[in-house]
């Protein structure tokens, strides 16, 4: 037979279900070989597809096939009373039935692909493929090899049922949105090890949500959603190391293109708060989920010949306000835990003048600051004599939280960066997007409290450098240069790489021809701060680079940074290591 044509397709598959019994063997084995040929023959061209669907008796004997098939295969064990001595026909019976759930599969796939009429019929069947691929997800099913390749093509049968028909798509992702929980396919098959499976779900799932900020925002307002987003996440977790080339991997971007999809519908916001737990101030989805937007940031730094540099910024701007509240909350707990293992006071409130005995003692370089500048500097209670000294109290969600924070910085550093980058184009008429937000500027005005970025980031890395010894040659060392023992973070040191020197970092960002930022950097002591950071430190790469670039920008055309500076004297020299030598820190003449 010719099966070049659709109507002949279309007549030995009508002809091989006549009189069709899943009772017998006989019929299910030339079903099987018939539906595995015709699969073949509809997979060549749109043409073959569209012809074999204009056979309408084709539909008729398909949907009578998928409803008997579930039918049977989900009654297939309620209905088996028989002894031990059966279980082998048992096995056998259901292995068949398994098979030609694969071939049917498969000859749907193929048949609806690319045509929208026979998408539409084909959808009356969407029930029963749900409920089959339901049975072939679970996990007794998922530890079969067969089972799970059973699984995936019904995953390709659904998602080509709905690919690029929209109102099919709207019907079956409300649908699923919607349904209880132990019903959802979608959340099976993300639990799959196969990554073949996994790519196929994925793909699936972004053939839905494509282009419907309605259909991706059920994934942030609906629990199931939810639940979805959290196996997209494991998922992204255990895949982002798959070898290139590999189904992993091709999984894996498939799932970064669905966060794509969140993150520039201005979603980001609330599924970081749907991952929140009670009682843990960051948890390991937020943290999964800010290192995919710290990515996506990374990857769209702006071609001046991009058409999308208005869609990139409004991203920027969604992704503002949020940035910067996590920024403050994440910061102000850092703090506090610092404090405690420390035992020490947090900072004296803006305005308050601190005496040198309410200070603990503080070097002169501080407590005089606060005169020259004319304001109050905000200080911490305690005194370089106090340290080394054993911690206080131990917070184990410090690294945690410290982890959140270098992702955080690097969102906004990112951002504000790109802010800089499209001022100059428009200064150099590259582009003429005008109706966008300064973000830098957004950033140094936002606050908390009456405290803003660079107040807080600064109060940071003070107690960061007295809370963390500074690795050098793979040895902590304190801030006089001699041997420290290891304090807490040694538990879990990972969390708290490159902090020091992105924060650093996002302060130059900040202050870069920014008169205002450069001031209330000297008014809170961050000169200090900046010039104790140009030393070397392994844990965090380029830290001396990075704060000797600030130090730059904090000095540029600011004669009052400038004169502070240059009533400094050092107290320690370079070694040939690269290291300060005796006692480190600045002091005033």
């Amino acid at each position: 037979m010719d099966f070049t044509q659709g109507s002949a397709v279309a007549a030995i598959f009508r002809q091989a279900c006549t009189d069709f019994d899943f009772k017998e063997r006989r019929k299910i084995r030339s079903l099987t070989a018939v539906l595995e040929t015709t699969a073949q023959a509809l997979a060549q061209s749109d043409t073959v597809r569209q012809q074999a669907g204009q056979d309408l008796k084709l539909w008729t004997d398909l949907r009578k096939l998928w409803r008997d098939l579930a039918r049977t295969q989900l009654s297939f064990w309620d209905n088996d009373d028989s002894g031990d001595d059966d279980d082998d026909d048992d096995g056998h019976a259901n292995d068949k039935l398994r098979g030609v759930c694969t071939s049917l599969a498969k000859f749907t796939r193929n048949l609806v692909a690319g045509v929208p009429g026979n998408q539409l019929r084909a959808f009356d069947n969407e029930p029963d493929m749900r409920r089959l691929l339901h049975f072939y997800t679970s996990w007794s099913a998922m530890e079969d090899k067969e089972s799970v390749a059973t699984a995936r093509v019904l995953t390709q049968a659904l998602s080509n049922t709905v690919t690029a028909n929209d109102a099919l798509i709207a019907r079956l992702w409300e649908s699923y949105m919607n349904l209880p929980e132990d019903q959802v396919v979608f959340i099976r098959l993300l639990g799959s090890q196969d990554s073949r499976t996994l790519l196929a779900t994925l793909v699936f799932i972004l053939n839905c949500i494509h282009g419907s900020r309605k259909r991706t925002h059920l994934l942030t307002k609906t629990k199931v959603g939810v639940r979805v987003c959290i196996g997209l996440l494991d998922n992204m977790v255990r895949l982002h190391e798959a070898e290139e080339g590999s189904e992993g991997a091709k999984a894996f971007d498939v799932g970064y293109a669905i966060f794509i999809q969140l993150i520039e519908g201005g979603m980001v916001p609330d599924l970081y708060k749907k991952f929140s737990v009670s009682d843990e101030i960051v948890t390991p989805h937020q943290t999964t989920l800010l290192k995919l937007v710290d990515s996506y940031l990374q990857s769209t730094q702006l071609d001046p010949m991009s058409m999308h540099i208005p869609e990139i910024l409004q991203t920027h701007e969604l992704l503002g306000s949020f940035l910067a509240k996590r920024f403050f909350t994440l910061s102000a707990y850092a703090q506090t835990a610092i404090h405690r293992s420390l035992g020490t006071q947090p900072a004296s409130p803006k305005g308050v003048n601190v005496t040198s005995e309410e200070s603990g003692g503080r070097s002169s370089s501080d407590s005089n600051s606060s005169s020259q500048s004319g304001s109050a500097v905000s200080s911490s209670s305690y005194s370089s004599t106090d340290f080394p000294r054993p911690p206080q109290e131990l917070d184990v969600m410090l690294p945690k939280v410290c982890e959140a924070l270098v992702l955080i910085t690097q969102c906004i550093v990112t951002i504000c960066l790109e802010a800089e980058e499209q001022l100059a184009r428009l200064d150099e008429g590259v582009s003429s997007y005008t109706t966008f937000t300064n973000m830098k500027n957004y950033f140094n005005q936002k606050k908390s409290s009456e405290q803003g970025i660079p107040e807080s980031l600064i109060e940071l890395l003070r107690l960061l450098d007295l809370f963390l010894p500074r690795i050098n040659h793979g040895k902590p060392v304190n801030t006089d240069g001699s041997a420290a023992m290891q304090s807490s973070p040694g538990a879990n040191a990972s969390g708290f790489s490159y902090l020091k020197r992105d924060l650093v970092r996002l302060l130059g960002v900040l202050c870069h021809g920014v008169p205002a930022v450069q001031d209330r950097a000297r008014e809170v002591g961050g000169l200090p701060v900046v010039m104790n950071l140009c030393v070397v430190d392994e844990r965090n790469p380029y830290l001396r680079e990075h704060a000797i670039f600030t130090l730059h920008n904090l000095l540029k055309n600011n004669q009052a940074n400038q004169k502070f500076v240059d009533g400094l004297k050092p107290s320690q020299e370079w070694g040939e290591d690269g290291t300060l030598k005796t006692k480190v820190g600045a002091v005033l003449k």
